[in-house]
């Protein structure tokens, strides 16, 4: 799969996400879907994250750019719904950190590893932010339209990541855009560990 269809591939499964808020009727069902796609925008933590996986998955190419995000937001989805089913998650917010840490210094080390590794890692780290969703669901909320809700926001901002990583190519040199993505992730890495020892 080439880079153009990869992000092709990714705009549409965020259109097609995005796509119950024409159709949702008035009520629990539209609030749903809009609480659930506000969620991932209302924490720094959720949101570096989010722009983080798509800036590592440009910065690997090729299937990767599709596969990272996507077990992302496959599992992050698993995780909210065992959560809702019943399923006690521990260090949930210490997971979370952890994978701000974690991307940043992947992203400052200019880290590669194969797209298997790549995508495990970060649906390790997608568990903890879909255990977050699933606890702060609002109780009166339509859950399916919750989880398509937060589905669709982190694709977007999955892809968000991914075309500024592209920008920057077209912008500056591959020298200074690795550059610029390795500064980037170094802030991602220590703003990880103020709100570690916050």
């Amino acid at each position: 799969m080439t880079h153009q269809n990869s992000l092709r591939a990714l705009l549409i499964a965020g259109a097609l996400m995005s796509a119950p808020v024409a159709l949702a009727h008035p009520g629990h069902t539209e609030s749903g879907l809009l609480s659930g796609f506000a969620h991932p925008f209302m924490g720094l933590d959720h949101l570096i994250v989010m722009l983080a996986v798509g800036l590592w998955a440009a910065r690997l190419g090729s299937k990767a750019v599709f596969t990272v995000p996507a077990a992302f937001v496959g599992t992050m989805i698993l995780g909210c719904l065992l959560v809702v089913a019943g399923l006690g998650v521990p260090f949930v917010e210490q997971g979370i950190v952890l994978s701000v840490i974690f991307l940043g210094l992947v992203l400052a080390a200019a880290s590669r590893f194969s797209t298997p590794i790549c995508s495990a890692l970060v649906a390790a780290f997608a568990f903890f932010h879909g255990a977050a969703h699933g606890v702060e669901m609002p109780m009166d909320v339509h859950g399916s339209m919750y989880v398509a809700g937060f589905a669709a926001a982190s694709i977007v901002l999955h892809f968000v990541g991914i075309v500024l990583s592209k920008a920057l190519s077209i912008i500056v040199s591959p020298t200074h855009n690795q550059w610029v993505t390795r500064i980037a992730g170094g802030v991602i890495a220590v703003t990880g560990l103020s709100m570690a020892i916050a």
